[in-house]
């Protein structure tokens, strides 16, 4: 029991589980919010929903929906997701400050200094 235990207390699942809680709420704002601009769309160019455009008996509007629905989804999650979070990892990360060398570097270092002392 206390190798389970130690697995669902482990931090990486706790926070997995979160993530997908969250993401499944932000999947419901994105849906909708693609629905708005797809009407949107549809008032500006008639109808939002593409799947009748049928050029030639190919279906091509449900590949022109889809294709919309994506591009717009995508500027979301760049605009309002990727943007803000490296804006953010860029202020709030650590610097990482120059770290001593390692002691075996250094070690090896100093036999190389030396060896060329002795030429």
């Amino acid at each position: 029991m206390k190798g389970f235990k130690d697995f669902v207390m482990r931090g990486n699942l706790v926070e997995l589980a979160v993530a997908f809680i969250i993401a499944g709420a932000f999947g419901t704002v994105v849906k909708t919010f693609t629905d708005l601009l797809m009407g949107i769309i549809g008032k500006a160019g008639g109808k939002p929903d593409f799947s009748a455009y049928k050029p030639g008996g190919l279906p091509v509007g449900i590949f022109l929906t889809a294709l919309v629905s994506f591009l717009i989804l995508a500027f979301i999650v760049y605009f309002f997701v990727v943007k803000p979070y490296e804006v953010a990892k860029a202020r709030y990360a650590k610097v990482e400050e120059d770290a001593a060398p390692d002691e075996n570097i250094v070690l090896l270092r100093e036999i190389r200094d030396s060896l060329r002392g002795r030429a």
